[in-house]
């Protein structure tokens, strides 16, 4: 049985709307190979409801500052990290605190800002030949 976030009911168009974003982003995830969207019978792409997270997660990404590729790697940990968390779960497992995937994700404000750090100074200074 397909979960139902999985089931792909939504248009371009329509997931474009949804997030808040333009088709050609949604084009440009399915070229960085995060998304796959399935494929009506006249091939127009129908994305699921956690394709549509996984790429308004990407979206927030690249609103931080991160490049697109380096937003995809992130979001597809994530989501695995999710994925075995579940499966943690329904195995009988227990996630301890801190560990639940479902918690909503958000990256660190300081990560955006640049922090240069000082050079570490050798205990001898190089002498002159």
């Amino acid at each position: 049985m397909i979960n139902s976030a999985d089931q792909p009911e939504f248009t371009m168009g329509r997931a474009a709307e949804q997030i808040g974003v333009t088709p050609a982003f949604l084009r440009s995830l399915d070229e960085a190979g995060l998304v796959e969207p399935e494929r009506s019978l006249g091939g127009h792409r129908r994305y699921s409801r956690h394709q549509l997270d996984l790429a308004a997660r990407v979206r927030q990404l690249l609103d931080e500052g991160f490049l697109l590729a380096a937003a995809c790697r992130i979001v597809t940990l994530e989501d695995r990290l999710a994925a075995a968390h579940r499966r943690i779960v329904d195995l009988g497992g227990k996630l301890g605190p801190g560990e639940d995937a479902t918690i909503p994700t958000q990256t660190r404000r300081e990560l955006g800002t640049t922090r240069y750090y000082s050079t570490p100074r050798s205990e001898t200074t190089p002498s002159a030949p």
